[in-house]
């Protein structure tokens, strides 16, 4: 794992409830990865974590065998607890510009 903290936003197509649904079990199982939002109207992914940020991308398009499009990436440092709140509120700004 790496050492430091990134939130990233990728774009992959969810096209049903199952998609969907492959796709949480798929964070689930990325132990690296610490919290998740899977905006489905957007076809949006949202994850924040200790992790390398394209090595998740080719999880996720060798698992869902479909095109995987990074969209953002942010580097976050500080404390733990500056990082989850850093997280929560960039999760937040995404959620919010696409609701």
């Amino acid at each position: 794992m790496a050492g430091k903290y990134f939130c990233m936003a990728m774009r992959l197509n969810i096209d049903c409830n199952g998609c969907c649904r492959k796709v949480r079990r798929i964070l689930l199982n990325m132990k690296e990865i610490e919290t998740h939002l899977i905006e489905k109207q957007q076809c949006r992914v949202s994850v924040s974590g200790r992790f390398v940020p394209a090595d998740v991308a080719i999880k996720m398009r060798k698992k869902m065998n479909r095109r995987v499009e990074i969209l953002e990436i942010q580097e976050l440092d500080g404390t733990t607890e500056q990082m989850e709140q850093r997280a929560m509120i960039a999760t937040c700004k995404t959620h919010q510009l696409y609701c």
